[in-house]
């Protein structure tokens, strides 16, 4: 078994929050075995601006689901979606 690489799009709430705040909550919001392997943003629309984590797990993890869920219960976050995945 080997790790797991995803591309995660975490759109924030409003475009009045803090990404570099945003981005320290989603790195302690990590579950057991996770880790981030740096962020980009995209701009989205009127001044939204979305976080794209790249996001290691482990292959025996289960996939991605724990880490969406840790990443859509932090505050000022709207939404999450995987964007892509594949093995290292």
């Amino acid at each position: 078994m080997g790790d797991v690489a995803a591309k995660i799009k975490v759109m924030p709430n409003s475009p009045e929050v803090d990404l570099d705040e945003l981005q320290d909550l989603l790195e302690e919001a990590l579950p057991e075995g996770a880790k981030i392997r740096g962020f980009e943003r995209d701009d989205v629309a009127f001044g939204l601006v979305a976080l794209l984590p790249t996001v290691i797990v482990p292959d025996g993890a289960g996939g991605t689901e724990a880490v969406e869920e840790a990443f859509s219960q932090v505050d000022d976050v709207e939404s999450v979606n995987v964007e892509n995945v594949g093995r290292l």
